[in-house]
């Protein structure tokens, strides 16, 4: 027995033949109205002279009622909505009753004259009208939104359709990215793009994806940060370089991480992880003012003020405050790890020191850092890419930004001795041998290091996170238009 989403349908290409059969052509090539809702509703709102003059609008069928003589529809455009009002003696009968033939859900191209109807709601009078697109499947709810999670994230379209508020989320992310642009361009940088394919996975700690390149007969990585082209061109004489661009890490997927996501890398030169925090804090206050129009978010139940300078505090002192361990105390990941074992932590044996270092920022200090914190002076174990801290060699000038609890941006003083930069690349692979979250050294990077690279600041900061909390959404997947999910049928 069909469904009753199946009779709709039924019913619905039924009107579609109904239509053709009567010389329409249901999915026509263009149309070309005058204005867009939101522009129509702005012209009446300013001069109501002008505006009576003739327009056509076009947009998607959400609601639709009949009295009669008169029939009223709301259409739907990017931003607003608008009623539209067909009179049968205004159309004639014949055209009056191809009104019939529309659903909701139907694009509809319309002409007419702007009014205001007696309980003040903008209408367009209309004196024509052309079926743009015939939609075979109703709207879910009939408009009154869509509630279910897997829908919402599996047919996003739906998710923008039904609601407005998904949509916002959307152009606020696309204003963001603007926004961080602006900033950097009027500060120098220059955006480039460098390779998404690459000989070898380099520039973090991260199981990376793998591809076959038929034509080369190599195994090529899709990158899992950009940090290693872009100083390539701060050695090749660019200054100020940054691009905001796709990257992809073979790893877990939760509500702060996806497999693919935006990343943000920027490079100064004669600058040091100093000039990356004034500029991480500048940057944030910035995107809010102009964004949000106010150094102030809302994420959750908490009020965050962005306005800098924002709190800074060792690694060492943070990890010390909140769980009483001293990591200077502990050498070796051995000695490190008996610590942790005797404050009755599971620990993975596996794990070297600067992991395990890593294991408690994670456990015992991220989820506190509510208010604008950066995390500074980091275990150079982890941090092979960092130049080490001038008066500490076991640290590297580094920090990790913080808002509300998530890493949101990290940065060095970028390692630019290239003999040091070798000797790293050796020790950890040395140490981490079989694991796939180590940097292997790239030996073309390592060549163009000898050639010389200024001293350098770098950042990164993850636009998606970024995304999350000035637009106050919990969930990654909420910010990725289309997220990772598994296959349906599995």
């Amino acid at each position: 027995m069909p469904s009753r989403l199946e009779d709709i349908t039924e019913q619905r290409l039924e009107r579609l033949d109904e239509i053709r059969s009567q010389g329409i052509n249901p999915y026509p090539h263009t149309y070309h109205p005058s204005h867009s809702i939101k522009a129509a509703i702005a012209l009446y709102q300013q001069d109501r002279e002008e505006a009576s003059s003739p327009i056509s609008l076009a947009g998607r069928i959400v609601a639709k009622r009949s009295m009669g003589k008169i029939s009223f529809m709301d259409i739907q455009g990017e931003e607003e909505k608008i009623q539209l009002c067909f009179r049968r003696d205004n159309l004639g009968q014949e055209r009056y009753n191809l009104l019939k033939k529309f659903d909701i859900g139907d694009f509809i191209g319309v002409e007419g004259t702007l009014f205001q109807t007696k309980t003040g709601e903008l209408t367009l009078e209309v004196s024509d009208f052309t079926m743009l697109s015939k939609s075979l499947h109703p709207l879910p709810e009939k408009w009154h939104g869509l509630a279910d999670i897997e829908v919402r994230y599996r047919q996003r379209y739906l998710d923008l359709i039904c609601n407005k508020e998904v949509k916002r989320i959307f152009i606020l992310r696309s204003k963001i990215i603007n926004a961080i642009r602006s900033f950097l361009n009027n500060r120098g940088f220059i955006e480039v793009e460098t390779p998404v394919f690459q000989l070898q996975a380099g520039g973090a700690l991260a199981r990376p994806f793998t591809t076959h390149h038929h034509a080369l007969d190599e195994i090529l990585y899709l990158r899992i940060a950009l940090e290693l082209y872009l100083k390539r061109l701060i050695i090749g004489g660019f200054d100020r370089v940054y691009e905001i661009g796709r990257t992809f890490r073979n790893e877990g997927i939760s509500i702060k991480h996806n497999p693919e996501f935006t990343l943000l890398e920027c490079y100064q030169s004669y600058s040091d992880y100093f000039d990356m925090m004034e500029m991480v804090e500048e940057m944030f206050f910035y995107i809010a003012r102009e964004v949000l129009s106010s150094s102030r978010i809302t994420y959750g139940d908490r009020t965050i003020d962005l306005t800098p300078p924002w709190q800074r505090i060792t690694l060492r002192e943070a990890i010390k405050s909140h769980c009483g361990i001293d990591f200077e105390d502990y050498p070796d990941a051995s000695s490190l790890r008996s610590r942790m074992i005797a404050e009755g932590m599971q620990v993975d044996s596996s794990r070297g020191r600067g992991k395990l270092i890593d294991d408690l920022t994670s456990t015992f200090v991220e989820p506190f850092l509510t208010e604008p914190t950066f995390l500074v002076d980091y275990p150079v174990e982890i941090s092979p890419l960092a130049k080490r801290k001038r008066d500490n060699d076991r640290l590297v000038e580094r920090f990790e930004g913080f808002i509300a609890g998530i890493e949101i941006a990290n940065a060095f003083t970028e390692l630019n001795d290239p003999i040091d930069q070798r000797e790293r690349f050796v020790q950890q692979a040395r140490e981490r041998l079989g694991d796939e979250e180590v940097e292997v050294a790239d030996e073309d990077f390592l060549q163009a290091m000898e050639y010389g690279m200024p001293p350098t600041g770098g950042l990164g900061i993850g636009i998606d996170r970024a995304v999350m909390l000035l637009t106050n959404q919990q969930s990654i997947r909420d910010v990725i238009l289309f997220p990772q999910l598994k296959r349906k049928d599995a």
